[in-house]
């Protein structure tokens, strides 16, 4: 009976961690579609984002209680929730940044979509190589430090392509508000990115500690 409840667990888990996946795929549509003034479509990827995000928190509330109540995995438990509250933060990030899109909307440089694609792009690797290797500590625990690694070093990509955007803004004729308006809208993207690591951060941790 211990072992169904732990198999079920891990099942909603692996349900939580689908919808971080689909919330950043999402979040790249919504990004492609701004950029291409689809603006219908872009707010019903907004509403999509917004519904995953919701459906994602419910889980995860229903997962901690959960793990308090049914003492299920209890050396773990506190990384496990740990980890979970983390990535959940990450996903809420992701729909934060569409819907100040969906507020603000920013007037971005023509010459910059490439980079904004590539940016969402590089910040989304992080967010699902995050989520591989939160998937791992469960099942192959030898796999986390490769993803590990993967996530360190599209962080640093995000980071490169951020600062180019902001060198190009920042050497236009624009008025300050407009380059500070950008540099808004790139650092918000770019905390997606900064908080996969932070995950990975707590995840690298996690592993230590299952082998002391």
């Amino acid at each position: 009976m211990f072992l169904k409840k732990t198999r079920k667990l891990e099942t909603q888990i692996d349900e939580y961690l689908d919808l971080v996946i689909t919330g950043g795929l999402i979040f790249k549509l919504g990004i492609r579609c701004y950029l291409d003034h689809q603006m219908e479509a872009f707010e019903g990827h907004l509403k999509d984002l917004r519904k995953v995000e919701e459906n994602a928190d419910d889980l995860r509330r229903n997962i901690e209680i959960k793990l308090y109540t049914r003492t299920l995995i209890p050396e773990a438990r506190g990384d496990v929730l740990g980890l979970l509250e983390s990535c959940d933060k990450a996903l809420n990030i992701t729909a934060e940044t569409l819907l100040e899109f969906s507020v603000e909307i920013p007037n971005l440089l023509p010459e910059l979509k490439n980079d904004y694609l590539e940016i969402a792009e590089s910040s989304i690797s992080c967010l699902e190589n995050t989520v591989s290797g939160i998937r791992s500590y469960f099942r192959n625990i030898d796999a986390v430090r490769d993803y590990v690694t993967k996530v360190q070093f599209y962080k640093k990509e995000t980071n490169k392509i951020a600062e180019r955007i902001k060198r190009t803004v920042f050497r236009t004729d624009n008025e300050l508000s407009f380059k500070i308006h950008t540099r808004y809208f790139t650092f918000h993207i770019e905390r997606i990115a900064e908080q996969s690591e932070d995950v990975c951060d707590r995840l690298s941790i996690a592993i230590i500690k299952r082998f002391e």
